[in-house]
């Protein structure tokens, strides 16, 4: 297999970090240059991170020594990559002009921010639910003038904890959803030792977070017509989002309803035995199960399943039926990996898989 040379944008937050690790050995991804802000450019990435390294695994030695660039120094950066991943602590609308000059710069750029999420012409991608959405990339080259760049992104982290148990079951016609997400610290980019306030604590608001809860699932269940993604109509989303004292891992508690309504065990056949386009690719960061139904009352747990897979798996369990709505269960997802990086990374794999990156 060709091995791609990569850069990261946004290289010393915490989900920067993750790209790092998670790159360190991959089998297709060679990283040759990070980038962050100014006050990181000039450092090495193991000077860049001291203090702030909050992986498990330390500083990767094959990084370690990369001297970090100025991430607005575009095409310094871009000709040393195929295309770069992105997770830059900025304002929106810096994110979406940096974003562009790389694509502009005939860089791809897959990003892990929010800033091109509503962007008709930007595929948001869960890779197994909505990979044909890559087919509106040719539309957004053509309004960037590129032949080769393009910004794909991934869809917000919390997400993941919820709508990839729903989208499978979209024959049968989904009305309403209303889902509470319970969302840990790394989330905001953040550890209980630098937000020791968090510690035996709930906060009741993440800022933004119900509004993209609620309008980003419309985009993954919309389709191209004219060269944009036009979001859907239905499911209608409501939802309310909590901050908890958890390191990792976005929990999920969702009531659901039905045109057709399925039976209890229809559903769990379906999401036991659904594969999307990454594993019918046999890319390297898919899981070979997607989603895992728990049949214990108990599950799933944060601290026991968020890593199945790698942090790649979506658990699911407690599917029952309701008293105001069909059914209710409950689904976690590790944030930082399936819901951030390891998203990203699996969206980059079928991007090269499919010949977007050539």
């Amino acid at each position: 297999m060709k091995k791609w040379n990569v850069g990261i944008i946004g290289c010393t937050g915490i989900v920067g970090q993750r790209f790092a690790s998670l790159l360190e050995n991959h089998p297709w991804f060679n990283v040759t240059v990070l980038a962050a802000s100014p006050r990181s450019a000039g450092k090495t990435y193991e000077q860049a991170v001291r203090g702030r390294w909050v992986m498990d695994s330390p500083v990767p030695q094959s990084m370690k020594d990369l001297v970090v660039l100025d991430a607005s120094k575009v095409e310094e950066v871009a000709k040393q990559a195929d295309f770069v991943f992105c997770a830059v602590d900025m304002p929106k609308d810096k994110i979406r002009e940096l974003e562009e000059a790389y694509a502009r710069a005939e860089c791809p750029v897959v990003s892990n921010n929010s800033a091109h999420r509503s962007t008709p012409d930007v595929p948001m991608i869960i890779p197994e639910l909505n990979s044909d959405h890559l087919n509106v990339i040719p539309y957004q080259r053509a309004r960037l003038g590129t032949k080769k760049g393009f910004v794909a992104v991934k869809s917000n982290c919390s997400l993941q904890s919820y709508v990839p148990a729903l989208y499978p079951l979209s024959p049968w016609g989904i009305e309403k959803v209303l889902v509470c997400t319970y969302q840990a610290i790394s989330g905001a980019g953040k550890t209980f030792e630098s937000w020791p306030e968090m510690i035996d604590n709930v906060i009741p608001y993440i800022g933004g977070e119900e509004e993209k809860s609620e309008q980003e699932p419309l985009k993954i269940w919309g389709k191209i017509e004219n060269g944009v993604i036009v979001p859907a109509k239905t499911p209608v989303f409501t939802a309310q989002c909590i901050r908890v004292p958890v390191s990792d891992g976005h929990l999920a508690a969702v009531y659901c309803s039905f045109e057709k309504k399925p039976t209890k065990e229809e559903i769990i056949e379906v999401w036991n035995n659904f594969k999307g386009r990454p594993q019918q690719l046999n890319l390297p960061s898919a899981p070979k199960q997607f989603l895992k139904y728990y049949h214990e009352d108990d599950m799933p747990q944060t601290a026991r399943c968020r890593d199945l897979e790698c942090g790649m798996t979506i658990s699911l369990g407690r599917l029952r039926e309701d008293t105001q709505y069909d059914y209710k269960f409950v689904g976690l997802s590790h944030n930082t990996l399936r819901g951030a990086a390891g998203g990203a990374v699996l969206l980059a794999e079928l991007l090269c898989a499919e010949g977007y990156m050539d």
